[in-house]
């Protein structure tokens, strides 16, 4: 009989070239040549993870943060035409974010999208803390680069309240939206698509929403320490958190309902994107 092994072995290498969705490619293979698989061989060392996650949460702040300033600048009487720019210049970076550091560490670049991909399976717990710390860290940094930017003070606390129960409700509906793009297109074998789909959805849910949908605590955070178009009062984080903690609670119910645990499991590896090189491994594990 022929080594199952080596032959694997070639057909994850050809996958790898072709640029599909590797991983899940890699185990249907080896479960189908009896195959023993090792997802934790080919995981990226949790420093290089936390590095994509630090730097693509600051990049993703530079947008939010350096376009609201510029539009407000660009359109100081037309409020419309501002939120149409932050969006738009919001949507696409982030796009090309997720591209970027996806296949090190899954992009989550928000503290809910980890913490959900823990009760799902695909992010080992003790990876949590780390992640929301570099998330965290990477939001400020990059709130701070973006003032400078435009030759604001590093830091200038923000008095913009947003407090009241309409926001609250609209950044649970805006949170839950996020999850169920990310996590229902993984489990449909589509997460290649992912990036797109949340550039989208966060795009329209700037318009779609009362709150803009900031649907992430470490955005939310950084976004205090500028006192511009983006900012948000110190005092309003707490009901912004409580409410998207809430949103992402609906919807990991919503997501067990939908598609049993199980499957989640084997599927939330992939979230936010698919790994598309032999040496990303699964996102998290």
């Amino acid at each position: 009989m022929h080594d199952k092994a080596p032959l694997a072995e070639y057909l994850e290498h050809q996958w790898a070239v072709d640029g599909r969705s590797q991983q899940t490619k890699i185990r249907t293979t080896r479960e189908h040549l009896n195959v023993p698989v090792d997802e934790h061989a080919t995981t990226p060392p949790i420093t290089r993870r936390l590095l994509a996650e630090f730097l693509g949460t600051a990049l993703l702040l530079i947008a939010v943060v350096g376009s609201g300033i510029a539009a407000q600048k660009l359109n100081p009487d037309n409020p419309g035409l501002e939120l149409l720019e932050n969006a738009i210049a919001t949507g696409a970076a982030l796009v090309a974010i997720i591209l970027a550091v996806g296949a090190l560490s899954g992009a989550h670049l928000n503290p809910i999208v980890s913490a959900v991909d823990v009760f799902l399976g695909g992010l080992r717990l003790r990876d949590l803390a780390p992640y929301v710390c570099a998330q965290v860290a990477g939001g400020i940094v990059g709130v701070v680069l973006a003032n400078l930017m435009f030759a604001l003070a590093p830091v200038s606390v923000s008095t913009h309240v947003r407090s009241s129960p309409n926001l609250w409700l609209s950044e649970v509906l805006a949170t839950f939206g996020l999850l169920l793009v990310i996590f229902g297109l993984s489990r449909t074998g589509r997460a290649s698509a992912a990036p797109f789909a949340v550039g989208a959805y966060i795009t329209g849910a700037y318009f779609f929403t009362s709150s803009t949908s900031f649907a992430n605590p470490a955005v939310t955070l950084a976004r205090t320490l500028s006192n511009t178009f983006a900012g948000i009062a110190p005092e309003s984080v707490p009901g912004f958190i409580v409410a998207q903690c809430l949103g992402a609670i609906v919807a990991l119910g919503a997501l067990r309902v939908l598609w049993p645990s199980e499957r989640l499991r084997t599927s939330a590896a992939e979230a936010v994107v698919p790994h598309t090189a032999v040496e990303a491994g699964v996102i998290d594990d």
